[in-house]
């Protein structure tokens, strides 16, 4: 189990994109790692953009980013709402002064972008999302999945394979 002992936050809100959730949660459980889906409200039921349900394991005022060794923010409509939390922001901007990973797929990096974490970062995401991506200072590629450090994006579902495998070397080597 490469990642026992890992401890991984996935942030949740309505419409996240299904497998950018899912995909990635199970990889990183099937490596031995935590993975807690932290959302508003804990045992919350939230919907993806595809029907899919997750219950949240925790709400963001119970996580403590300290006691996690990365986080995971999908895709979908999700991160539009999720960049409005302070907590999250935080998280985010905890997890970066800290140079843990974070993977961020698809509209993931508005998370990104709204925590101010991207000047002088190579990162890509949808194309929707490019100028967006520049604006907030980052170089921004039209490639599978890249990592800029401890920050590892995605652009899009199809790509999960290559993100994974990047989000799990990255996690593997942190401390």
């Amino acid at each position: 189990m490469r990642l026992e002992n890992k401890k991984v936050i996935a942030l949740i809100d309505g419409d996240f994109e299904d497998l950018e959730l899912w995909y990635p949660v199970h990889r990183l459980r099937e490596e031995g790692a935590q993975v807690d889906l932290v959302g508003q409200e804990a045992k919350k039921t939230y919907i993806g953009k595809y029907g899919v349900p997750a219950e949240s394991d925790y709400a963001f005022d119970e996580v403590n980013p300290e006691d996690y060794d990365a986080i995971l923010v999908p895709g979908g409509w999700a991160p539009d709402k999720l960049r409005r939390f302070p907590e999250v922001i935080q998280f985010v901007q905890y997890m970066d002064e800290h140079k843990k990973p974070i993977g961020q797929i698809c509209h993931a990096g508005w998370v990104l972008i709204s925590a101010n974490i991207l000047q002088g970062k190579t990162v890509t995401s949808t194309p929707g999302i490019k100028d967006d991506m520049t604006n907030a200072g980052a170089t921004w590629v039209d490639t599978p999945a890249i990592t800029d450090g401890h920050i590892v994006s995605s652009r899009r579902p199809p790509d999960l394979p290559d993100y994974m495998r990047e989000f799990i070397k990255v996690l593997e080597a942190s401390n």
